[in-house]
């Protein structure tokens, strides 16, 4: 089978890998669809924290289930996509319910090879289904439930002012469960083509461009409150250290986006506020039963995020120009 492996930060290259045959407690997948992720465009560049090479990347993914073996419910032909975040079940975060930070995680992609190849073979606990669900769909419901997953730490309550900051696709799955939970939702960005993008298609109300005197515009909206939420979706440590100063009294900031280096920010204006400051670690089932449904039920039309489309055959020769801001990348998407 033909395998896609970046061997070093800037560098791909295809090979042939062998197709795996089916062992106790494993699924094979067939890919059909690979989302290209933040963590994927990172590795490229070689900014990805936690991440060595060579490496077969890809994590946002659906297929067709092959075989199966260890769990029911789930049969050869199914569409399926995965939750690709492999826990021990033993560590001190596994007995709590937190697998999305085992202390022993390994995320496929990104600690060991993902999927960018033909078949992959995964453990059968991964696998995740839907009816009725279309592959784009399916290989979209990772990155959503990042967004979910966040939105969930934040305790997002009807009515309440939400700073999202970056409006990738991360972020864009941030504001819309943002939205669901009632949130009124404030994007923030330096590109101007990605904030008409949360206006136009997604119907964010308000919008604020990064590069101007956002504090002001933010404190106009707000009726000089701030948010009671601020989520950082950048990965950005300017963007990170400036979004201290948004949050309102008793506010939250959840740090779904990450960055390499040390944060800093002025403890008496933290503590005066007595700010809650938590970072947000991938998703849980929970999560992704939440995407899914709000897919079926067209809560969230994730088909308007895919901007990019190529086959696998070309991704290598493509894959550096989704980097590049002018061309207005929200996600591409590889078909096989």
């Amino acid at each position: 089978m033909k395998v896609l492996t970046c061997l070093e930060p800037g560098k791909f290259e295809y090979g042939e890998g062998i197709r795996p045959e089916l062992s106790p407690g494993k699924a094979i997948i067939k890919i059909k669809r690979i989302g290209i992720c933040g963590t994927d465009l990172h590795a490229f560049e070689g900014t990805q924290p936690y991440f060595s090479y060579p490496r077969v990347l890809g994590h946002e993914l659906a297929g067709e289930l092959v075989a199966v073996d260890g769990v029911q419910g789930f049969s050869p032909g199914d569409l399926v996509t995965i939750i690709p975040y492999f826990n021990c079940g033993e560590c001190v975060a596994c007995k709590a319910g937190k697998p999305n930070c085992c202390a022993k995680i390994s995320v496929f992609g990104v600690h060991e090879d993902g999927g960018m190849k033909e078949y992959i073979t995964v453990p059968s606990t991964a696998l995740v289904k839907q009816e009725g669900l279309s592959l784009d769909q399916l290989a979209l419901a990772e990155p959503l439930a990042i967004g979910a997953h966040g939105v969930r730490r934040a305790g997002v309550s009807k009515g309440e002012f939400v700073i999202v900051m970056g409006a990738g696709p991360i972020g864009l799955g941030v504001m819309e469960f943002a939205r669901i939970a009632g949130g009124k939702v404030i994007a923030m960005d330096i590109n101007e083509d990605r904030l008409a993008f949360c206006r136009e298609v997604l119907g964010v109300d308000h919008t604020v461009n990064a590069k101007g005197d956002y504090k002001s515009e933010i404190a106009k909206i707000t009726g000089g409150s701030f948010a009671e939420s601020v989520i950082d979706a950048t990965g950005s440590a300017i963007a990170i250290h400036n979004g201290f100063e948004l949050m309102a009294h008793g506010g939250r900031y959840v740090l779904v986006g990450l960055q390499k280096g040390p944060i800093e920010f002025s403890h008496p204006e933290f503590h005066k506020r007595e700010s809650t400051l938590m970072s947000s670690r991938n998703a849980t089932r929970e999560d992704f039963d939440a995407v899914l449904k709000a897919l079926k039920d067209q809560q969230v039309k994730a088909a308007s995020y895919i901007t990019h489309r190529v086959t696998f055959d070309q991704v290598k020769e493509d894959f550096s120009s989704w980097l590049d801001p002018a061309n207005k990348v929200i996600k591409a998407m590889v078909s096989l």
